[in-house]
């Protein structure tokens, strides 16, 4: 990996880290950076780990001790994909890509108008759309809106329905993007609004994230590149 690449995967895992600091605490649960990770002491918020290694070669014994294991689907990112976890009783769920796309202007013109949630009913319609059914739009808590560095994109139909958008995360360093969705016709579909947005708002950040499978293959297909691997630890 390139001293670049590394420079960028810290980044990336730095941002993410503060991303899901500032879930938790949507929730009421205080987490806390040390050199090594930022870690949880009790389940955090459904899809969310309980701890994200900051530096390569975190010590796998004092990660697992700050964390809950009792408590069913405690999970581990390994930002860096070196750890072993399975003798703390882990399993490895998945492994992904971070991704990076320099500050620039989408490749595609978005079809849709965007703007930035800025009070409960609007969250609440971008999380209706964002999880489309499955239960879990109650996530995304009013709590969010008060933090300064976080921003819900949401992107709009002709006839005002939230059908796309994301979650960007800015930071001193970048603008990290996740929960990209779109109603109808997948990543492919949201990233044109979803870059659009970040642009006007962050022209001059690199943008950064993580992705697998098709989802990977569509961030790259608008400007993406891949700078390293990360992996998803599951206890159980």
């Amino acid at each position: 990996m390139t001293v670049h690449k590394q420079f960028l995967v810290r980044a990336a895992a730095r941002n993410n880290a503060e991303w899901c600091a500032v879930m938790s605490r949507s929730h009421g649960l205080a987490g806390a950076f040390d050199p090594q990770v930022w870690a949880a002491p009790a389940r955090t918020p459904l899809f969310y780990p309980d701890a994200v290694t900051l530096v390569p070669g975190a010590d796998p014994a004092a990660l697992a001790a700050r964390i809950d294991t009792s408590a069913p689907g405690a999970s581990v990112k390994d930002s860096f994909a070196d750890l072993d976890l399975t003798g703390a009783g882990f399993r490895m769920l998945f492994e992904a890509q971070w991704i990076h796309r320099p500050a620039s202007a989408p490749d595609t013109t978005p079809d849709l108008a965007w703007h930035v949630a800025g009070d409960p009913d609007t969250l609440h319609a971008w999380a209706l759309a964002w999880d489309n059914g499955n239960g879990n739009p109650d996530l995304f808590r009013p709590e969010l809106l008060d933090d300064p560095a976080t921003f819900v994109l949401a992107g709009r139909s002709a006839d005002g329905r939230v059908v796309a958008g994301a979650v960007a995360s800015h930071s001193d360093q970048v603008v990290g993007i996740s929960n990209v969705f779109a109603l109808d016709g997948g990543p492919d579909a949201a990233w044109p609004v979803v870059l659009d947005a970040v642009h006007w708002l962050f022209p001059t950040l690199p943008v950064v994230g993580y992705e697998h499978g098709e989802h990977l293959a569509a961030a790259v297909r608008h400007g993406f590149e891949p700078v390293g691997p990360l992996r998803i630890w599951l206890h159980g």
